[in-house]
């Protein structure tokens, strides 16, 4: 009996090392979101070898008007291989509305076109597995410590930097690294 229990201790172990390692992305394209356009998934892999800036975002944040520079890099950027996805969530209580509250005032507001998810959590172990695989590839520097935190993406999947709330999107530090990820 004993080696029966032996054995099906061993077993449990190796099956849950061999489970969390085949759970474990080793890119940001692996992940996919749901649209807040209702019914549309927004998928990762669709945008492979493009350089990507996840963002969560929030309607009543004193750093709201960043959708409008989140805009202009989309617009200047899109053709050249960027792609801005905004994510709502109302972790720091700065986005009660709902899915089409959100959409509406953006597009109303903001004429956002850029691809945005449907509002989700980012922190914690709640959060979208992709904030998730943020932390566990990047660092706690992947943490959103505030709404308009933003993670830079390269064209192979990993990240390249992270930046705080007040580092404008449009702002020479992120233009320059942008840019330099499309060329490389």
């Amino acid at each position: 009996m004993k080696n029966y229990i032996k054995i099906f201790t061993y077993i449990m172990i190796f099956s849950l090392f061999s489970f969390a390692k085949a759970n474990q992305s080793s890119s940001a394209f692996d992940f996919t979101f749901k649209s807040i356009n209702e019914g549309e998934i927004i998928d990762l892999n669709k945008y492979n070898n493009k350089v990507l800036l996840v963002v969560n975002v929030a309607s009543r944040c004193g750093y709201t008007n960043q959708y409008s520079d989140l805009q202009k890099l989309w617009e200047n950027y899109k053709n050249d291989g960027l792609v801005v996805i905004g994510v709502p969530s109302n972790n720091f209580k700065q986005e009660p509305g709902s899915n089409n509250e959100i959409k509406d005032f953006c597009e109303v507001n903001f004429n956002i076109t850029f691809p945005m998810t449907e509002k989700l959590t980012v922190l914690g172990s709640n959060a979208h597995p992709f904030f998730i695989w943020a932390k566990e590839s990047y660092g706690i520097s992947a943490i959103p410590k505030w709404n308009f935190h933003k993670i830079l993406v390269g064209k192979n999947g990993k990240i390249i930097n992270t930046y705080s709330s007040f580092t404008n999107p449009n702002s020479k530090k992120m233009r320059n690294a942008i840019e330099k990820e499309i060329k490389s």
